[in-house]
């Protein structure tokens, strides 16, 4: 906040800056964001956030050919997009939510029914985290997964994820679980069988993003002889720059809460997959 000439107080803006310092705040903003996303999406304190807001004024600094030092104002700036690139996340995945597993408008009994049912189902040890949520099958191969981080991040080759590339080369396990948290959150609005607005907050939903990447990282444990993550970060990798539209990368062979079961089921699918490889190269 600052004093204006008749004594109100505002809130700074961009504006307020000088130029250079206007160039290097667009820049740092981008990269701001792109921090937040890849390391931290609901930060433990102030002082996280605080450490990303002075890299990416670095990063922007080094990219601009400037060196400016950062205020309390600047930082200040820097630190609402946190919750700002939540809040994007999760208006851009609402609709697609909606649609891909078939949710209903209308206030009928039967369509509230089946809309209590469904989240219901879907919430069950996270059965959207699935390809085939009926059968709890392809774990982590959800098309609504691959969709959220394309719209977010590569709809195109202006994108944070084609601009900044060494932010998602490879796509962090921190991205994945934050999507997923928001495609739960935007299931969650569905709860009472009748579309509710649920804000994407780190009150309510820090431990749900936690929990989707402590899971993750067990997922990495149990199958890491046959690197199913490292295959899933790639795979999602390849598949949002070519959305993008921009040159694909190498890739590798694509490959409540979770239980054990389904991480053994994904090396499972993926041993028959192998074999099913094999079999086609014997018969050629």
């Amino acid at each position: 906040m600052k004093k204006s000439s008749d004594g109100s107080r505002q809130r700074t803006k961009a504006g307020d800056f000088d130029e250079i310092s206007k160039e290097i705040l667009v820049t740092a903003t981008s990269i701001f964001r792109c921090l937040i996303v890849t390391q931290a999406p609901f930060p433990d304190g102030v002082a996280v956030e605080m450490r990303l807001a002075k890299e990416a004024w670095r990063d922007a600094c080094e990219i601009k050919g400037a060196n400016v030092k950062i205020t309390p104002p600047l930082v200040k700036i820097l630190l609402r997009h946190t919750s700002h690139v939540r809040g994007e996340l999760k208006m851009k995945m609402r609709s697609l939510t909606s649609s891909f597993f078939g949710f209903q408008s209308g206030s009928l009994r039967d369509v509230i029914g089946h809309n209590r049912d469904l989240v219901e189902s879907l919430k069950n040890g996270s059965a959207f985290a699935f390809k085939d949520w009926t059968s709890k099958t392809g774990l982590y191969k959800s098309e609504l997964l691959q969709d959220g981080i394309n719209i977010m991040w590569f709809a195109n080759r202006n994108n944070e994820g084609v601009v900044y590339p060494k932010y998602f080369d490879p796509i962090p396990v921190e991205v994945v679980a934050l999507v997923l948290t928001g495609i739960e959150c935007c299931i969650d609005e569905w709860l009472q069988g009748l579309k509710e607005n649920i804000k994407f907050t780190s009150a309510t939903y820090a431990s749900v993003y936690r929990g989707h990447f402590e899971l993750l990282q067990r997922f990495h444990e149990r199958t890491a002889p046959y690197k199913l993550l490292e295959r899933l970060h790639d795979s999602l990798l390849h598949r949002a720059r070519s959305h993008a539209g921009v040159e694909a990368l190498t890739l590798l062979p694509a490959v409540s809460r979770i239980g054990d079961r389904a991480f053994d089921d994904a090396i499972h699918e993926y041993q028959l997959e192998e074999e099913e490889e094999e079999e086609e190269g014997c018969r050629g």
